[in-house]
Order: structure tokens, then C-alpha cells, then sequence
């Protein structure tokens, strides 16, 4: 059952500030949905990285309360033979697409509820779904409607595969800690992790270790994260979006 409006609608993009894709997808927003705050959640999520994306986003999206719609557009596949899904998650809403971005929302979340998305606008360009599709579906949800859509089966478009946790960084940001794909709760109290070939202790916060020091620490998702206090972990460890993680004991 919708609710009457959405409390918000958070973006989760690998769009970018620079140039006008957010700004157009804000813009159907507004048009769309004028009383409903759009927040800019991740606009920089790892580019055409669904599964990178996907771990961040089932951390991140927990933070917000039940009602928020989440227009998550990871999407290099667009034009393609995708579907366009919604997902209810712990009575949350999350658009986007059939790729696997919405896989460990699924996983993750007690109760779930998948639909395809087959409402579509009168033009729909091939390129850019965020905004023809997605984000007027978000603003439909979030003005408490449900679009055209079929419900699907629980493994719809699903990648069991893929594992409960990601042993990779999935994020670098703007002061250079590398997020993991990792929640901190399933690893050891004690274990070190090995990356960029340095093994790497952990610590309660930045100021536990001398500057210069690299750490990680349970950051304030959930998830492991590696930094240097004071430093930038993704120069000083050579730390990329896809670097592997390794975990080790003390």
C-alpha cells in the first residue's frame, strides 16, 4: 500500500554534477512531484559500475526512513534489453534498472516486493532513461500513485552469484577513503585488511593513528573503510574503484 506522499526522493546516480543530467532529472522531479524534496544522495556513484553501485546503495539506503523513494540510475546497459524495475524494500521505493543495482536491496531487506516498470512516456529517448523513465515513475511513487507495472517473481532479474559482501572499493571520496564493499559487522573485531599491498590494522576513528597512518575503521554506513589520517588512501595506497581487498588476521 502507497502512502499518501513520499517523505522525500533521494537520487543515486553515477550522473555527475558537471552537465545537464542531474539538473534534467531534478527538473522532471520538480515538474513532476513539486511538494516532494529531491535530495542528492550519490551523484558520482562508480561509473557504469552496477555492481560496485549496488553495495553502496544497500548501505546507503537503509539511512533513510520508510517512504523515501530512491531513483538509482546506474545504468550502462540503457537502450538495452534491461527491464525497469521498482522495488519495495522494508517500505522503501527504489527505481532503476534490471542490472543488478537493486541486488543487495533485495537480498537484504525482510520484506520485498518486485514489479516491472511497463508504463512508458510518450517519448522515451534510447539513451536517457533517468530522466524519461525513472524519474517520472519516482515522482509518480512519491506522489503516492503506482505506475503501469507487473508484479514478478522474487528472482526476477536477480544475481545470486554475486556475494553477500564485496571484497573490492566500490567508492573514493572527496577526502580519498576508500570504501569497501564490505559491512564492518561480518568481519573479524580484529582483522586486517591487505590493500594496495599494505596490510592495514584497524582503528575506532581517523585521530586513533598518527598522521599519515593508514587505518580502517566501521564508517558511519556500516561499511569498512580505508583511510590514511590526514592523508589520501586512494594516493597514498594506490586505491581505485575495483581494487581487491583481502582480509587477514591481526
Amino acid at each position: 500500500m502507497l502512502a499518501p506522499f513520499s517523505t522525500m526522493i533521494a537520487l543515486f546516480t553515477d550522473f555527475g554534477l558537471a552537465g545537464p543530467y542531474t539538473g534534467q532529472v531534478k527538473a522532471v522531479l520538480q515538474r513532476e512531484a513539486p511538494n516532494v524534496p529531491a535530495i542528492d544522495l550519490f551523484a558520482d556513484a562508480p561509473r557504469r559500475n552496477p555492481k560496485a553501485a549496488a553495495y553502496l546503495l544497500a548501505a546507503y539506503g537503509v539511512w533513510f526512513p520508510a517512504g523515501t523513494v530512491l531513483l538509482a540510475v546506474v545504468d550502462p546497459g540503457v537502450g538495452g534489453e534491461r527491464a525497469a524495475l521498482i522495488v519495495e524494500a522494508d517500505g522503501r521505493f527504489y527505481v532503476g534498472p534490471e542490472n543488478g543495482l537493486l541486488e543487495l536491496v533485495c537480498r537484504r531487506a525482510k520484506n520485498v516486493q518486485l514489479r516491472e516498470i511497463t508504463w512508458r512516456p510518450p517519448l522515451l529517448s534510447a539513451s536517457f532513461h533517468g530522466r524519461d523513465l525513472f524519474a517520472p515513475v519516482a515522482a509518480m511513487l512519491a506522489r503516492g500513485e503506482m505506475p503501469l507495472s507487473e508484479a514478478r517473481p522474487s528472482g526476477f532479474g536477480r544475481y545470486p552469484n554475486w556475494p553477500d559482501d564485496l571484497a573490492e572499493i566500490v567508492y573514493i571520496d572527496h577526502y580519498g577513503n576508500a570504501m569497501t564493499g564490505l559491512r564492518a559487522a561480518s568481519l573479524p573485531a580484529e582483522a586486517t585488511l591487505l590493500a594496495g599491498g599494505r596490510r592495514i590494522p584497524r582503528a575506532h576513528t581517523f585521530s586513533s593513528v598518527a598522521a599519515g597512518t593508514a587505518l580502517w575503521y566501521e564508517n558511519s554506513n556500516g561499511l569498512a573503510e580505508i583511510a590514511v589520517n590526514l592523508g589520501r588512501a586512494d594516493e597514498a595506497l594506490g586505491l581505485a574503484i575495483g581494487s581487491a581487498v583481502a582480509i587477514t588476521p591481526p
